[in-house]
């Protein structure tokens, strides 16, 4: 999340993100090409015994990875209309509270996720009998400390936006219409 107020952390934002980005993007053609090769291999009358369960894990460490970019650019699914209405004072409090619930949730699967390691200890894959089961889950207490780590990393700004009384959803939306309006503007 970019704030002109914290350079030095929208400095780290950035790379952070283009780091997230990058590992989201591979992970995807990765998963192309995984499916891909399978429907081709299928095609020829063979198949992979590996690639239902290779392409399902790849999609849960998308979908962690993507998770964490997201809450690095506060794109979760939320609703600031209520949380603006609040008296300054108390909307900082509810961003407080209702970001030290996530941290906690957040905590808690890195803990459980640890623990699940440990219980998978030894076990493999059905059908890549030598890819270890925790390589695969360890995902769970990485994609949580990520999303620990971007949620920090964007409070700052988030918490002056908010204390501003700006929209976050308003304000991408208002972008959003600004662009389409420059690129209809000739066709009027």
């Amino acid at each position: 999340m970019e704030n002109d107020t914290y350079p030095t952390l929208s400095r780290i934002n950035r790379g952070f993100s283009k780091i997230l980005e990058w590992v989201t993007i591979s992970l995807m053609i990765l998963l192309t090409l995984v499916v891909t090769a399978a429907v081709l291999a299928r095609l020829m009358g063979q198949s992979f015994s590996w690639y239902d369960e290779v392409a399902a894990i790849m999609l849960a460490w998308i979908t962690y990875y993507g998770s964490a970019l997201a809450a690095l650019h506060r794109r979760h699914i939320g609703f600031d209309t209520v949380l603006l209405k609040l008296p300054p004072n108390l909307r900082i409090a509810a961003v407080l509270f209702g970001e030290a619930i996530v941290l906690i949730f957040f905590f808690l699967m890195a803990r459980a996720g640890l623990q699940v390691l440990e219980v998978l200890a030894g076990d493999t894959l059905i059908s890549l009998t030598w890819v270890p089961i925790q390589v695969t889950q360890s995902i769970i207490p990485i994609g949580a400390v990520l999303f620990i780590l971007c949620q920090l990393l964007s409070l700052p700004g988030y918490l002056k936006i908010t204390a501003a009384g700006v929209s976050l959803e308003h304000a991408e939306i208002e972008e959003e219409v600004e662009t389409e309006l420059e690129k209809n503007k000739d066709r009027v």
